[in-house]
């Protein structure tokens, strides 16, 4: 009896159950180190998969963007170039028909984009709503989206034609006639009948992205709009519209990058005129390196050049001004 309280006072104190020691609290985790196996990892056969793609991607896409960047501060002939600097650029500047070409371009990507956008978001809204042949209409407001614009053009010029087009017969059954006209031969008409042909053939494509974004909404939300008495303006305005709101905006920014850089309808269509009201950067671009007779190939790429730089830039802004607005909402 005589040892016990020896044997407690030099025993280690026991902490309750549920508390920690200093050390214990002090201590700072450790992430576990990463198991060696000794199984060596498989690059070269990581490298033999990405090559064919690493090798199209720098053929077709970093080796001509490098390529007309050169050529740009050159004087490119059939059998020798030039080092001319900064020529091309300071010659861009005071080119008239750049500046119409480009007035034409921000034209259409400025207007066509809220045209595409507000329509879809209209036929989506219908076929949410599941109208009468919403399937029928799906297919048939989406079907421009498959034809390619080769086709898209020949058959638009059909459609414009003065004499028997569908257009201006249309007009003359209703007795407009003083409407009709040649669309596409009228300079002040023709930039307007090629927008509403990209209005017409890009519309399906964003009212499938939107009837995707309208059926990803959470039911919650809809159910609690519901709940709250909400009618269908209310609800689509403070509810619909500021969920699908990423989505409209991701659309508008697409679309713009498209008509930027718009080429092959106008070239089947128009070719840039009547007078060159038609005309955008790509196919000016296009005339000056194969079309017009100079064979230098150092200032197309120079407006090449500066028509990047200026997409790009344009693209920046808007994703900034997107993000800085949604920031400033929530």
């Amino acid at each position: 009896m005589s040892d016990s309280p020896t044997i407690l006072r030099d025993a280690p104190a026991i902490a309750p159950v549920g508390t920690a020691t200093r050390a214990d609290a002090t201590a700072v985790p450790r992430a576990p180190p990463p198991p060696d196996d000794g199984v060596p990892r498989p690059y070269g056969t990581i490298f033999a998969f990405l090559l064919p793609a690493l090798t199209l991607y720098a053929a077709f896409t970093a080796y001509p963007f490098f390529r007309t960047l050169w050529n740009s501060f050159h004087k490119v002939l059939p059998r020798r170039s030039e080092f001319v600097g900064l020529e091309n650029y300071a010659t861009l500047v005071n080119d008239e028909f750049f500046w119409r070409a480009v007035r034409n371009t921000l034209i259409w990507a400025s207007t066509s984009p809220l045209f595409e956008v507000t329509i879809a978001l209209l036929l989506a809204l219908a076929l949410y709503a599941k109208v009468p042949g919403a399937r029928f209409f799906r297919v048939a407001w989406f079907t421009p989206v498959l034809m390619s614009y080769v086709v898209v053009g020949i058959l638009f010029v059909w459609i414009y034609n003065y004499d028997w087009g569908p257009v201006n017969a249309a007009l003359r059954w209703l007795g407009l006639s003083d409407l009709a006209r040649a669309w596409l031969g009228n300079p002040n008409t023709a930039l307007p009948a090629l927008i509403a042909v990209t209005t017409w053939i890009w519309t399906g494509f964003n009212m499938v992205v939107l009837l995707a974004a309208l059926h990803s909404l959470p039911k919650e939300v809809i159910e609690a709009a519901e709940l709250d008495n909400c009618g269908w303006g209310q609800k689509l305005v403070f509810v619909i519209l500021p969920l699908v709101r990423p989505t409209l905006l991701n659309l508008v920014v697409l679309s713009f990058i498209g008509k930027m850089k718009i080429f092959d309808l106008v070239w089947i269509t128009t070719k840039g005129g009547p007078l060159w009201s038609t005309e955008t950067v790509s196919t000016y671009v296009y005339k000056r390196a194969f079309e017009w007779s100079t064979f230098d190939l150092g200032y197309p790429s120079a407006i090449a050049t500066a028509w990047f730089v200026i997409v790009l830039g344009a693209v920046l802004t808007l994703t900034y001004a997107f993000r800085l607005r949604e920031k400033l909402e929530y």
